[in-house]
């Protein structure tokens, strides 16, 4: 199916869902369950910008600039593979054989990745948010996480989205609602679309000097420069046919805080993603595995994380959450021309 083709069916099929249109008041009214995939839907527009929300996973669904579909995105009845899309909590990225050590203990959750021996991607990927506020151009959902056989902490999320002129903004906000430290972190698993058919012509400007080498469960063995390595992205340059499953730190930023990545998309609208000094790690995929049969490196996928991977065990970047501490962490997408 070609782009175009997959941005008309995507239109159709939340028109025919029944996106929540924002109500005019600031609390979020009573709703039913949607009966999709993805939960309830919720709208957001400004200016050139369309966005929407899907309550499962405050997962970013869509983001259209005057038409055009930017992400890798997937039907209100598909629960989508890949977690495109999600907010992943409250743990990003692997946990080595599920195993950790905190607070004196250790613990052990659910091996959701059998071929790797990993815990992937958190606990919260197929639960609903509930909206507590939606305007036109905002929607802010919250979720409350109880205790978990190997995570006993319990924790209050809220995840932000509004748009603007520039384009769509996310903040999410962690808070222990426990009696004990927790340990934590976020990412965002949202894929940028090739504009064609594959994203081999993206032009990709990463501004980081550092990449964490793997074994071949991609569980980290060390870090290195990417200097003189296929990894180097620090001067804008086409993606090519270079494959990465591969995490990246040690961020150069700009006087504000924010670190930049830039995607230039032939055929489509530039892009801009910006991340605070909360997101220390950036994760690059370049969708050379999806499930099913959806074809290969249609997108890619870049996500800010307040850690590393497999941080639980290694403590690289992992936050640890006093009682009633909150956690705030901000990213945003920008269209460029």
């Amino acid at each position: 199916m070609s782009p175009i083709s997959r941005r008309t069916a995507l239109t159709t099929a939340l028109t025919a869902a029944g996106v929540a249109t924002a109500a005019p008041a600031q609390a979020a009214p009573e709703q039913p369950p949607s009966g999709t995939a993805v939960g309830r839907l919720h709208e957001l527009r400004a200016g050139r910008h369309r966005v929407v929300v899907a309550g499962v996973a405050a997962t970013l669904l869509s983001w259209q600039v005057d038409g055009e579909e930017v992400l890798l995105t997937h039907g209100p009845d598909d629960p989508g593979e890949g977690y495109r899309g999600k907010t992943i909590l409250p743990w990003p990225n692997r946990i080595d054989r599920g195993r950790y050590s905190f607070g004196g203990r250790t613990w052990q959750v659910p091996i959701t990745e059998p071929s790797r021996d990993t815990a992937l991607h958190g606990l919260m990927n197929f639960v609903e948010w509930e909206p507590v506020h939606h305007r036109r151009d905002r929607v802010v959902l919250r979720y409350a996480l109880p205790p978990h056989y190997g995570y006993p902490f319990p924790m209050l999320f809220e995840a932000e989205y509004a748009v603007d002129d520039d384009g769509v903004r996310a903040t999410v906000t962690a808070r222990n609602t426990g009696r004990t430290p927790a340990p934590y972190g976020t990412a965002n698993h949202t894929y940028v679309a090739a504009a064609t058919e594959r994203i081999d012509d993206v032009v990709l400007e990463l501004p980081a000097r550092t990449y964490y080498r793997t074994d071949d469960r991609l569980i980290p063995v060390g870090t290195a420069p990417v200097a003189g390595t296929g990894y180097d992205f620090r001067t804008a340059r086409r993606i090519g046919a270079t494959a990465m499953d591969t995490a990246f730190t040690d961020l150069d930023r700009e006087r504000d805080g924010e670190a930049v990545v830039r995607m230039r998309r032939p055929g489509g609208v530039d892009v801009e993603l910006r991340v605070d000094r909360a997101h220390g790690y950036l994760q690059v995929y370049t969708d050379d595995s999806p499930e099913g049969e959806r074809p290969a490196r249609q997108g890619i996928t870049v996500e800010p994380m307040t850690c590393a991977p497999n941080a639980f065990v290694t403590g690289d970047g992992l936050v640890a959450l006093r009682p009633g501490e909150r956690h705030r962490a901000r990213w945003r997408y920008r269209a460029l021309g």
